[in-house]
Formats: structure tokens, C-alpha cells, sequence
């Protein structure tokens, strides 16, 4: 590339100027983070469905037309996966409680419920190994009693009340989602005369112009992003059914559904997702059978082993290419600033940063701040008066 294409930035304005620009931008994000939130998350949906309206204009379809087919599809596409996440989560949810309820509750021909015999036995296991001064028998037996007589209902009521008290939380979260929608459908409609003016002002010179760049940077994000999440939660859902098929966790099979789609859902949370997805799978092990546990925290650990050294390597190395520093960084401003709706935005954010960065980057020259020889004396000059004085 050409000298004349490349900005040159001295370093007065890199040891002044940018550590200002970004006390700026820490201030201006403080002072306006709901906004400018929400105009992000619209422009990181904008570039992802941009591609898509491209294609359909290129039917010679009107602008406006292929943008209301785009949104359209994609609304359609969003409540759907989430009413069958809910159905089936509902419907799973309920079963598993019954078959609690009824662990705790109903007695068989001794007189004696599935968690008294469960207790029995392992105050039986404790004594057979040395372990006769742990006395659990009477202290779980008081906690099942507690719980069966109805500590259940008081848990339920404070749900219920916790849930009315965050009924305007849910109202400024419907509202937020629907200006969203509004922006990146108006963001979509003007997409065109953006990157007439991008493309106007940094000339992509021959190679691929910025928006064009963002939007290969946030599907190869979506693209990894559904790899894993399908390949982790299939491999929960089936290491569950085994474990229930096999007898290693009573009832597993019937709920294998519900934890693979549990994990393939809160795996799109970074670092924090694969430890909440062994959950309920533990807690449901640990109530039905707590040598159970032993088998769900064996299947979970292979589980993110091959993740972390096979699949994430493979897939959403290739989609991010960042450093795994600056992925926890950027995970960790975005929960402080926004909190679980930032962290989920942090990483398609920082994959379209990352394209921003490597587009510029071909286009700026910071000046070097090793020291230069003095001017008008030449370099050789310089290097033979130095080894004269050593």
C-alpha cells in the first residue's frame, strides 16, 4: 500500500490525544449506557441481517421490501426457538417436580418415603467405612420432613412475590427490546447510504470494504457460536440419556431433553455458561441419587474437556481470533456495564472490533518512539563517534 493511503499519527496525539479519547469514551459510556446499549445491540443485528437484505435486493426486490421480509423471518425465527425453549422447559420443569414431590413425599409398603431410604442408606455406607461420627440421618430426615410439609409452598410464594416486584423490570426489558428492533430495522433500511459513506471516506483501496468486513466478522461469530452450542448441548442431552439408560442416575433418560437444551442455551454465556449448565443436571442426581452426582460431574468435566481443547479451539478460535485476555476483559466490562444483557453482546461486539482494527490498521503508521539520529548528521557518522567514545 502506498504512502499516500496511510495516516501517520504523531506521538504527541498517541501519548496525549488517546488516552483522552478513551477517558472520553469510559465517561460517555457511563453517562449514557442504556442508549448506547441499545444502539449497539441494533447495529450488531443490522450487520448480521444485512447480508441477507443484500441478497434479496439483488432480486431486484425494493429495499424496504427485503428489509421487512428479513425482520419479519428473523422475529418470527426468535419467538419461535424461545416459545419452544419455554414449552419444553415448562413441560420438562413440571414433570421433574412431580417426580421430586413424590421422592420426598410418598411412602411405600414400609412406611418409609424414597429419600428416607436413600438417607438410610447412606448413614448405612458412613457406618460400614469408619464413618459413625457423622451423624447425617437425623439432620436430613428433618430437612425432607421440612420440606414435605410444606416449606415448598413458602419457597413458591416468595417466587411469586420476588416476580411481581420485577414486573416493571420486565416491562423496561419489553420496551428496550422493541425500540431495539426499531433501530436496526431503520439502521437496515439506511444501510446503503452508510457504506456509501464509509466506503467514501476509507476507500477500501481494491480490498474488502469496513462494513462488509464487520458483518464476515459477526456470522463467523453466529456461525461458531451455533457449532458449539448444538455439539455441547447434544453431547449433555445424550450423556444424560446414557446415565438414565444405564441405571447410573434413575430417571435421567426422561429429563435428558430438557438438560440438553438447558446447556446448549446458557452455553452462549462465555466462561460463565458450561458451569451453570451442570446445575440441574447435579442438583437432579443429587436428589434422586447422590451416588448419581458422582457419574453427572464425570460426564460434565469430559464434556468441557473436549470443549476447551477440541471444539472451541477448532470453531470459536477461528471465529474471534482474540486474545483470551482481552476476551475476559471485554466480558467483564460488559457485565459491568450492562450487566448479563452486556456480556451477551460483548463478544459479537468485540469480533466486529476486532475487523474495525484490522481494517485501520493497514491505513495508520504510528510514529516510532525509538530515538532518531539528529538531523542533517548521517547514521554511519553517528555509529563511529559512538565506538570512538567507547
Amino acid at each position: 500500500m502506498s504512502v499516500e493511503q496511510t495516516i501517520r499519527i504523531p506521538r504527541w496525539v498517541q501519548l496525549v490525544g488517546l488516552p483522552v479519547l478513551l477517558l472520553l469514551a469510559f465517561l460517555l459510556a457511563r453517562t449514557l449506557g442504556h442508549v448506547l446499549f441499545l444502539f449497539l445491540t441494533a447495529a450488531v443485528i443490522a450487520f448480521t441481517l444485512n447480508p441477507l437484505v443484500r441478497e434479496l435486493s439483488r432480486l431486484r426486490l425494493p429495499r424496504g421490501l427485503s428489509v421487512t421480509i428479513v425482520s419479519l423471518v428473523f422475529v418470527t425465527a426468535v419467538v419461535g426457538i424461545l416459545a419452544a425453549l419455554g414449552t419444553v422447559v415448562v413441560s420438562e420443569t413440571r414433570s421433574a417436580a412431580d417426580r421430586v414431590d413424590a421422592y420426598l413425599t410418598d411412602e411405600d409398603a414400609s412406611g418409609q418415603t424414597g429419600a428416607e431410604i436413600d438417607v438410610d442408606r447412606l448413614q448405612a455406607w458412613l457406618d460400614n467405612h469408619g464413618l459413625e461420627g457423622i451423624r447425617v440421618e437425623r439432620q436430613l430426615d428433618d430437612l425432607t420432613e421440612s420440606i414435605g410439609a410444606g416449606e415448598v409452598s413458602g419457597y413458591v410464594q416468595d417466587a411469586i412475590s420476588f416476580a411481581q416486584g420485577a414486573a416493571l423490570s420486565v416491562i423496561i426489558l419489553l420496551f428496550s427490546i422493541v425500540l431495539i428492533v426499531v433501530i436496526a430495522i431503520y439502521m437496515l433500511l439506511d444501510m446503503p447510504r452508510l457504506e456509501r459513506t464509509i466506503d467514501r471516506r476509507f476507500p477500501p483501496h481494491g480490498g474488502v470494504p469496513l462494513t462488509q468486513r464487520i458483518e464476515r466478522a459477526l456470522w463467523g461469530y453466529v456461525r461458531g457460536q451455533v457449532i458449539l452450542s448444538v455439539v455441547i448441548g447434544s453431547s449433555a442431552g445424550a450423556g444424560m440419556w446414557i446415565l438414565g439408560e444405564t441405571g447410573a442416575v434413575d430417571g435421567a433418560e426422561r429429563y435428558a431433553l430438557l438438560f440438553g437444551v438447558w446447556t446448549a442455551f446458557v452455553e452462549v454465556v462465555p466462561y460463565i455458561g458450561p458451569w451453570l449448565s451442570a446445575v440441574p443436571p447435579a442438583l437432579y442426581a443429587l436428589v434422586v441419587d447422590p451416588v448419581g452426582f458422582l457419574w453427572v460431574a464425570i460426564l460434565f468435566v469430559f464434556i468441557y474437556q473436549v470443549e476447551g481443547h477440541v471444539v472451541v479451539p477448532n470453531v470459536m478460535a477461528n471465529a474471534l481470533r482474540l486474545h483470551p485476555l482481552l476476551v475476559i476483559f471485554g466480558l467483564l466490562a460488559g457485565g459491568e456495564l450492562y450487566g448479563i444483557p452486556g456480556v451477551l453482546v460483548a463478544l459479537p461486539t468485540m469480533a466486529a472490533g476486532r475487523a474495525v482494527w484490522e481494517f485501520f490498521r493497514e491505513r495508520i503508521d504510528l510514529e516510532s518512539w525509538e530515538e532518531a539520529p539528529a538531523e542533517g548528521i548521517p547514521i554511519d557518522v553517528i555509529e563511529r563517534s559512538a565506538g570512538d567514545n567507547s
